[in-house]
């Protein structure tokens, strides 16, 4: 029973401490262009020394 006088502020600070990580994520211009990534793939310049001739 006394575990749970640790486990308890423990659980809380781990809980505080993923809100504050996504709240500055969010914040901080981290989520602003998620489509970038997956599309630029797919702009790649493939015409490189190898696939000419």
């Amino acid at each position: 029973m006394t575990i749970l006088y640790l486990l308890l502020p423990v659980s809380l600070l781990f809980v505080l401490a993923i809100g504050i990580s996504l709240w500055w994520a969010v914040f901080n211009g981290q989520y602003d262009d998620t489509d970038d990534a997956g599309t630029a793939i797919l702009r790649d310049d493939d015409s490189g020394p190898a696939s000419r001739g």
